[in-house]
Order: structure tokens, then sequence, then C-alpha cells
């Protein structure tokens, strides 16, 4: 006699035969001796058996609702521990939806909606520009150098001023021009701005100055 496979390594098999971006699967478990149906059925209930007679399916699922393949294996285990044997067939199985690419928006992009949700009086900019890499630090830097960017702390990145007038800062059309050499060049990261004054008066100066840290910007 062929002594029979024990169903934890049944479903080890299943498993390998799955496609790599399975995402859930249905089960049957076709119990050798009908008598011990219902004792299998009980220990799988936390995966939702249903047992119609002999048979017996249940349910497992990657991630979401529903035993993962781990738990399902020690649900097996204690089926094989109690001498139940049977046969475990694959029903179905379904895949991960494959997720739209998400549209990264440009620092152009970001930068022309950040200005258009600013009052139309304004002067004076503080901004930052976060980098998603240390690597494109030299770079950035080198493409930004009209805006004279100033590092802020470990963050990859630069912080810098722009004035809509006069004053110190540099003009937002040169901001959108650097903007658009990072675009070119691949570098990703974030831009945003910090701090906005309106319909700031120069008095026989430069502007305003902002204190950060203790330190003036």
């Amino acid at each position: 006699m062929l002594r029979s496979v024990p169903l934890a390594d049944q479903f080890r098999r299943i498993e390998e035969e799955l496609p790599e971006d399975w995402s859930d699967a249905r089960l049957q478990l076709t119990v050798s001796d009908p008598g011990r149906a219902a004792r299998a059925a009980a220990l799988l209930a936390p995966a939702g058996a249903g047992r119609h007679g002999s048979t017996i399916r249940f349910h497992t699922a990657r991630r979401g609702a529903g035993v993962a393949p781990d738990g399902i294996r020690r649900l097996l285990r204690k089926l094989d521990d109690e001498g139940i044997r049977g046969e475990l067939e694959l029903l179905d199985a379904g895949t991960a939806p494959v997720a739209p690419p998400k549209h990264r928006r440009t620092f152009v992009e970001s930068w022309d909606a950040a200005l258009a949700a600013l009052p139309s009086d304004w002067s004076e900019l503080y901004c930052e520009l976060e980098l998603t890499s240390t690597d494109y630090l030299e770079r950035a830097a080198l493409l930004m150098a009209p805006l004279n960017p100033s590092r802020f702390s470990d963050t990859p990145g630069f912080r810098f001023r722009v004035a809509s007038h006069a004053g110190y800062g540099a003009a937002p059309e040169m901001v959108r021009r650097c903007l658009q050499r990072l675009d070119e060049d691949g570098i990703r990261g974030e831009i945003r701005i910090l701090r906005v004054l309106s319909a700031s008066n120069h008095v026989a100066t430069q502007g305003p100055v902002w204190y950060v840290g203790g330190r003036a910007v």
C-alpha cells in the first residue's frame, strides 16, 4: 500500500504551482474516512471551512481577509497529527490587481500649483526643496545655483528665498527654470512653500528677514 501524503505537504506542492502574484485561493479537502470529516471541518473552521459529506472547502489569502498560508499549514498539520488523511486540491486562485501607475508631479507642476494657491499680492517666499535621495545633492545644487540654495539639516535638500518684484530672493520665473532643469535631469523630490509675506514695503532695505532656528535666512 502507498503511504498517503501528509496534508501539509500537499498544500506545499499546491503553493509551488501557484503563480507568483497569487492573492487568494479556494481549496477542497476530501477526507478519506467520512467518519473523520466533521473533526477535520472543526479543525479548519478558522479558514472558513464548509462541509458537505466528506468534502470540505476552505479559503486562504496572502493579505486581507482570510487565513494566511502559514496559518493554513499549521491547521493542516493538526489534521496530520490526528491521523486525518485525504486528498487536497486547488479549486481556484486569484491574483492581486495591478495598481495603476501613480502620476508623480514634476517640480514645475508642483511649483505652478503652489503659486496659484498664493494671494495675488504675495511679495516674499521662503521655500524648501526636499530630494528623494542624497545621490541628487551635488547635481541639484549645481542646477539650483541661481537661487542661492542653502542646506538646512541632514535631510537631502535645500531652502531658498523668492521675491516677486524686488528685494532679496530669486524671481519666480528663475525658480521655475531651475526646477525645470531638475525635472529634465530626472531628479525627484518635493517642493513646498514654508513662509509667505504679502505686500511687504521695502524701506531702504532688501526686504524682511526671517529667523529660523535662531539665525537669519
